[in-house]
C-alpha cells in the first residue's frame, strides 16, 4: 500500500459532533522498568517484579465479560452466532502496558515474546489488543504488529532539556529514539497513538516542536489516530515535587494542537486527570474529541479514579455532545491488519452497530475557528 499523502489524509470524513471513547482492560505484563522518570507512579526496579503469566492472564481475560468469546472460531475467523449483549458490557481493548526491559539485557527477547504471546491471547479471546511497551527496534515491532490491531507511544516532549531533570535517568525518553519510532510505525503501517505530557517542566515553544514533529511524521505516512494530551497529575509513588498541570495550560494545549495537527487526528484527553466536567466541557468545546481507554484502574495514574460512564455521558451530553464506544482501530486502517485480525474487528464493527467506527472517520466536534487562545484568556 502505498504512502497516504497529505492530501489523502485531509480528504477524511469531517469532524462533527460525537466524542469517542474505547471500553479498555489493562494488562501489564511486567512493571520493572530500567528508565526512572522523575514523575513516574507505574515501575517498580528490574527483577523485582513476578511477569504476568499466560495461565493468570487467561483467568483474567476469562473473567471479562466478551459476547464474542463464544462466537470467535479462530481458525476460520468467523462469527456463527450473533451476539446480544449491549455494547457497554465489557471491554473490547486489551491495552498491554509494560514497564521496559533495558534493550541490552539478556531477558528483552523473553519480555518481547511474553507481549507477543499476551497479545495473542488475548486475540484467541476474542478481544482487540493494543501495545505500547516502550521503544522497540524495527524486528520487534514488525513481530508485535501481527498480533495488535494498533500501538502507542507517547512523545512526551522533544526537549533535550528535560534530559537533565525528570529524565536525567530515563535513556528510553530520547525524544529522536521516540520520533524515528514514531516514524519506523508508519513504515510499517502500524495504526498509532501518541501524545504529549505536559506540565513536566516544557516550555510553550517546545510543546509546539512536539508538536509540529508529529505532525511532520504523520502526514508522511498518515498512521497517526489519536494524540494524548495528559496533563501531569501528582502521584503518591513519584519522586518529584513538581505541581499539577494547571487547567489553563491543559485547555490552551487542546487547543492549539487541534489547530496544528491535520483534522483527521482525534485530540484525546483522559477523564479521569480532568477530574471535572467543566474542565472536560470546555476541552471538548477546544477541540477534544476523544476520551481514550475507559479501564478499571489507570495504571500509570492509579491515584485518579475515571468517572463512571453514566457520569461521562452526562458530562458530553452537557457539552452538546454524544459519547460513543469506538474499537482500537479505525476503519481507514482495517485494510493494514492481517485477515483473522481483519475478521474480529469487523465482527465488533458489526456488533456496535451505529457507532462512529461505520464511518472511515467518527464525526467531531469542530474546533473554534482561528486562534483560541484569546478566548481562554477572556473566560473566568
Amino acid at each position: 500500500m502505498a504512502d497516504r499523502t497529505e492530501a489523502d489524509c485531509r480528504t477524511r470524513q469531517p469532524l462533527g459532533s460525537l466524542v469517542t471513547y474505547s471500553a479498555a482492560y489493562t494488562l501489564v505484563p511486567t512493571y520493572e522498568c530500567f528508565n526512572r522518570c522523575q514523575y513516574c507512579n507505574f515501575r517498580v526496579e528490574p527483577g523485582a517484579d513476578r511477569w504476568l503469566g499466560l495461565a493468570e492472564a487467561t483467568v483474567k481475560l476469562r473473567s471479562l465479560t466478551n459476547p464474542l468469546r463464544d462466537c470467535y472460531k479462530p481458525q476460520s475467523g468467523q462469527f456463527p452466532i450473533a451476539p446480544t449483549s449491549p455494547p457497554s458490557s465489557g471491554p473490547i481493548e486489551i491495552l498491554i502496558l509494560s514497564g521496559e526491559v533495558h534493550p541490552r539485557s539478556p531477558r528483552r527477547s523473553a519480555w518481547i515474546r511474553r507481549i507477543e504471546s499476551l497479545c495473542r491471547l488475548a486475540l484467541l479471546e476474542g478481544f482487540l489488543p493494543h501495545a505500547n511497551v516502550g521503544p522497540l527496534d524495527r524486528e520487534e515491532m514488525a513481530y508485535l504488529k501481527a498480533v495488535n490491531v494498533s500501538m502507542g507511544l507517547m512523545i512526551e516532549q522533544v526537549s533535550p532539556a528535560l534530559a537533565q531533570t525528570v529524565h536525567r535517568h530515563a535513556p528510553s525518553k530520547d525524544p529522536s529514539r521516540r520520533l524515528a519510532q514514531l516514524a519506523q510505525a508508519g513504515e510499517l503501517q502500524i495504526p498509532f497513538t501518541t501524545g504529549l505530557l505536559i506540565g513536566i517542566g516544557e516550555t510553550e515553544a517546545d510543546r509546539l516542536d512536539s508538536l509540529r514533529a508529529i505532525g511532520q511524521i504523520h502526514r508522511q505516512y498518515g498512521h497517526i489516530q489519536e494524540v494524548i494530551v495528559q496533563p501531569h497529575s501528582p502521584g503518591r509513588d513519584q519522586v518529584w515535587e513538581g505541581e499539577a498541570c494547571s487547567a489553563a495550560l491543559l485547555l490552551e494545549t487542546v487547543a492549539i494542537t487541534r489547530e496544528l495537527l491535520p483534522p483527521e487526528i482525534a485530540i484525546q484527553v483522559p477523564p479521569n486527570l480532568l477530574k471535572t466536567a467543566e474542565l472536560l466541557q470546555r476541552a471538548i468545546e477546544l477541540g477534544a474529541s476523544d476520551l481514550g481507554g475507559i479501564c478499571p484502574i489507570d495504571e500509570v495514574n492509579p491515584t485518579y479514579e475515571h468517572p463512571s460512564l453514566a457520569q461521562l455521558t452526562d458530562w458530553v451530553a452537557a457539552a452538546g455532545g454524544q459519547l460513543r464506544p469506538r474499537l482500537p482501530v479505525y476503519p481507514a486502517f482495517d485494510d493494514w491488519l492481517s485477515d483473522p485480525m481483519r475478521s474480529l474487528v469487523q465482527s465488533w464493527r458489526d456488533f456496535l452497530g451505529s457507532s462512529p467506527d461505520s464511518r472511515d472517520f467518527p464525526e467531531r466536534f469542530d474546533p473554534k475557528p482561528g486562534p483560541t487562545m484569546q478566548k481562554l484568556i477572556s473566560r473566568p
